[in-house]
């Protein structure tokens, strides 16, 4: 599969392999796109600057001081010498695909089960089946719905674009955007795409005309899709992959490359969207801590006693308020400020 083609002020990914030091180069206001995708907004509103995302995985470590388990992807790390060394799951060695699966159950799903579990997202919102696409079950393919989207009665496409979409443990998020297949690296041209931000550029492409509209309803659309992912590599792949999805419909509807500042614009909210956490505990992985109690007898004799994490110690509801570790940020885009997201449990779940 081929690396894009770049220059400083142009994305035109081509293949599944998006360049890193493609995404280096600077764009608006002098940042690169690759700064603003490696960004942990969690970690950096903590610590009064950027932080990036780690790469809690084992894999790289070989490659010496940076590549380590709770380091921080860094550009230079992943560019130059090393800019082939974050690729898609199906371009990795047999052996680390095992690892991965083994280690963090790293199954990707293949791209014929995330259209049938689409669709059924979808009939429940529109009310009927085959609204994009329709299943060949003989062989695991499907055919695209060829006339434009319509809408049941009280709804509109514009309530479809802001609709929130939300994939958990997204990996490199196939059901988001399928722009290949994860199982097989299959490319997949735009018309025949079936993730759920595929679809919403779809219901944009079909319902705008002039660039600004298509592009103020592209950002809305990428605003309502979400995910989160543990693996720092994956993490990125799905962000690129996002971005990537962004600047392929603005060129298949328009023929040209949208501007830098509207790309820059799509990958900070991506940035925000996608973002690393530990899915059962809402917070950034690996951050829960115990605390050491230290105390001394009468006869002068220690005593040590471990407190571990109280929500860690409830094994039976992993996903409860009460972990200590840092707890993830999202983007509320509507109140225009981040909340945890924990708070969107409500108490009965």
């Amino acid at each position: 599969m081929d690396k894009m083609t770049h220059d400083a002020h142009t994305f035109h990914p081509t293949g599944a392999d998006i360049s890193e030091d493609a995404l280096s180069q600077p764009v608006a206001q002098g940042e690169s796109l690759l700064a603003c995708l490696l960004k942990d907004h969690t970690l950096s509103a903590r610590a009064g600057r950027q932080v990036n995302i780690h790469w809690f995985t084992h894999d790289y470590e070989a490659l010496g001081p940076g590549y380590g388990y709770g380091d921080e992807l860094r550009p230079e790390l992943i560019t130059g010498e090393h800019g082939r060394l974050i690729q898609p799951r199906v371009m990795k060695a047999r052996r680390v695909q095992e690892g991965r699966k083994r280690d963090k159950a790293e199954v990707f799903t293949p791209a014929w089960l995330c259209n049938n579990m689409n669709n059924i997202v979808d009939e429940a919102w529109f009310g009927r089946e085959g609204v994009f696409n329709t299943e060949r079950d003989d062989d695991h393919t499907w055919l695209t719905t060829a006339e434009p989207v319509t809408f049941p009665e009280g709804k509109t496409w514009q309530d479809y674009v802001r609709d929130t979409r939300l994939e958990i443990t997204c990996g490199e998020a196939p059901f988001l955007t399928s722009r290949y297949d994860a199982v097989t690296g299959r490319a997949i041209p735009i018309g025949e795409r079936i993730g759920l931000l595929d679809r919403k550029l779809r219901i944009v492409g079909e319902n705008t005309t002039t660039t600004g509209d298509w592009l103020h309803w592209a950002h809305e659309a990428l605003k309502a899709t979400y995910g989160y992912e543990w693996q720092g590599d994956s993490l990125l792949l799905a962000r690129e992959n996002m971005l990537a999805t962004f600047t392929e419909c603005y060129h298949h509807q328009f023929a040209a490359a949208p501007s830098p500042e509207s790309v820059a614009f799509a990958a900070h909210i991506i940035s925000w969207n996608l973002w690393q956490m530990d899915g059962l505990k809402a917070v950034i992985p690996d951050s829960c801590t115990s605390k050491r109690l230290i105390s001394y007898n009468l006869d002068g004799t220690k005593t040590e006693k471990i407190i571990p994490c109280p929500g860690c110690k409830r094994r039976k509801d992993p996903f409860n308020r009460l972990h200590n570790g840092i707890r993830a940020l999202i983007m509320d885009w509507e109140a225009g400020h981040p909340i945890e997201f924990i708070s969107l449990k409500s108490d009965d779940d």
